[in-house]
């Protein structure tokens, strides 16, 4: 084993084909980025694309309210 790979930098994998064994190495930080990309992806649109909620003013009642405090 190699001294610069830890346990949670990859996976081994065994496939078995016509009985004979393969081993493949899987990156779990390669994989845990292919998950993350679109999901940035998604968070970003969502942030772009937000927008503040309008809510109705009484326009008239605010000028009442300044004039009588005035």
């Amino acid at each position: 084993m190699n001294p610069y790979f830890c346990g949670s930098f990859y996976k081994k994998h065994t496939i078995h084909l016509d009985n004979t064994t393969m081993a493949v190495t899987k990156l779990l930080r390669k994989s845990k980025r292919n998950v993350m990309i679109p999901q940035n992806k998604q968070v970003l649109m969502k942030q772009r694309s937000w927008k503040p909620e309008i809510k109705r003013v009484d326009v008239e009642a605010i000028k009442a309210e300044f004039a009588a405090k005035a």
